[in-house]
């Protein structure tokens, strides 16, 4: 007889998934909808709220949950967006996504915040993280800043457009990591929310990523839908990990959880809450997957057969060498304006050369980034993200890394959590089936 079923929605840059969790946590169904990103011009990168609302109904439409009701349901969303939206919960305009570099020379306003203000946001200054991206707004779009009634995380912006009516909220996870939240004071800083020219009544209110804030109506159902969280906490609330994790998807973040919030005035790695009452330490790649997906392209071979080009390949690439920097980095392991580049190129450089130097050089960039983090002991690292499907990747990780690497091949880890969060909402307590 078919057992019940939580739902877990992840809100991706370039997809949407879906994932179903039985009550032993396991994954009964997944589905999932890609999407472009809207790039009008250089520096642009956008979404509109409709096209996730619409990849949700073509995916639960597509999903087979015959005989099992959906008991509740949760999001996990890409992080640092900003979706000005009215007092309805309706957009106003797209989303602007933290790809998005337009909001470069607001920055400014942030470096010029007093020590003690700059320091309580204990993070690195991101143009695409929702401060400066208000900041943006507030300077170049000013109407209509003066029209919204809140400025929400992508995840939050969905909610809101698949639950008409509810509350206008977000939850620790996604505030802490928007260059307008106090990590000391585990609060809105009034004083970045300054810098960023808007009101502090345009910031939502905050609350727990496990509390139902309305319910989903599908199918003659009313299903409980709660706050959710930022996507990289939920995966790692999926896999468990207590350690080291690192999540390699279109970009890479390494992950060290328990982390004590502090202030720092300029850090060179993230400091974010998790979706219960902890903090994580994060170093953050924008260029992971991207990358090699980009040189696939230039080298005219489906992904899969990248990754079997690089293996085919000796260590060392035969000297070459590849700069994984397509978008430029947050800092740290490199700045906004570095670039990519193949290095060390000859007469003899094959096309399997360029495959296992694009691979070697993602690797040994998150190499860089966990030594960022302090991370040089022994122990197993956790690897999550479609990027770990190659074992080519896997063992190069390990051999960059001097430890164990186990990846976890869920689909979505962070629908996975956002499916774990809806559980908890309704009092229930589950872990995916590993």
């Amino acid at each position: 007889m078919a057992a019940d079923v939580v739902l877990g929605v992840d809100v991706g840059t370039s997809g949407l998934k879906v994932v179903a969790l039985s009550g032993d946590g396991e994954v009964v169904a997944e589905g999932e909808s890609g999407y472009a990103v809207a790039s009008p011009e250089p520096g642009r990168a956008e979404s509109d709220v409709a096209v996730w609302q619409q990849a949700v109904d073509d995916v639960l439409g597509r999903l087979d949950l015959t005989g099992r009701p959906v008991l509740a349901l949760g999001l996990a969303g890409q992080m640092h967006g900003a979706v000005l939206v009215d007092a309805a919960g309706r957009p106003l305009a797209p989303a602007l996504l933290w790809p998005d570099s337009r909001a470069t020379a607001e920055l400014a306003r942030w470096r010029s915040l007093g020590e003690p203000d700059r320091a309580a946001l204990a993070n690195p200054l991101v143009p695409g993280m929702t401060g400066p991206l208000l900041g943006w707004l507030a300077t170049h779009r000013r109407d209509l800043v003066e029209r919204a009634a809140a400025v929400l995380l992508p995840k939050d912006a969905l909610r809101t457009a698949l639950v008409p009516g509810s509350p206008l909220v977000t939850d620790r996870s996604d505030a802490s990591a928007t260059l307008l939240w106090d990590v000391p004071g585990d609060r809105w800083s009034a004083a970045a929310v300054r810098a960023a020219g808007v009101h502090r009544e345009l910031m939502p209110s905050v609350r727990p990523s496990t509390e139902v804030v309305g319910e989903l109506c599908r199918d003659r159902a009313r299903i409980p839908v709660v706050v959710g969280g930022a996507d990289t906490p939920l995966a790692m609330l999926a896999v468990g990990a207590t350690g080291l994790q690192v999540n390699l998807g279109t970009g890479a973040q390494v992950l060290r959880p328990g982390a004590q919030p502090a202030a720092a005035a300029d850090p060179v790695t993230h400091l974010y809450a998790d979706v219960d009452d902890g903090w994580y330490a994060m170093a953050a790649l924008q260029n992971g997957g991207a990358a090699w997906a980009w040189v696939a392209g230039m080298l005219r071979v489906p992904e899969a057969q990248l990754f079997e080009l690089a293996a085919s390949a000796p260590a060392g690439a035969g000297g070459v060498r590849f700069a994984p920097w397509l978008t430029g980095e947050r800092g740290g392991v490199a700045g906004p304006d570095d670039r990519a580049a193949f290095t060390g190129l000859s007469a003899g450089t094959t096309r399997a050369d360029l495959a296992r130097a694009a691979v070697e050089g993602v690797v040994q960039v998150i190499g860089r980034a966990t030594r960022l983090l302090g991370e040089s002991g022994g122990g197993e690292v956790v690897l999550t993200g479609g990027g770990g499907r190659a074992s080519v990747v896997r063992t190069l990780l390990a051999e960059e890394l001097g430890r164990p690497v186990t990846w976890r091949p869920l689909r979505s880890a962070s629908a996975t959590g956002a499916a774990m969060l809806a559980a908890r909402g309704i009092g229930l307590e589950l872990s995916p089936i590993s």
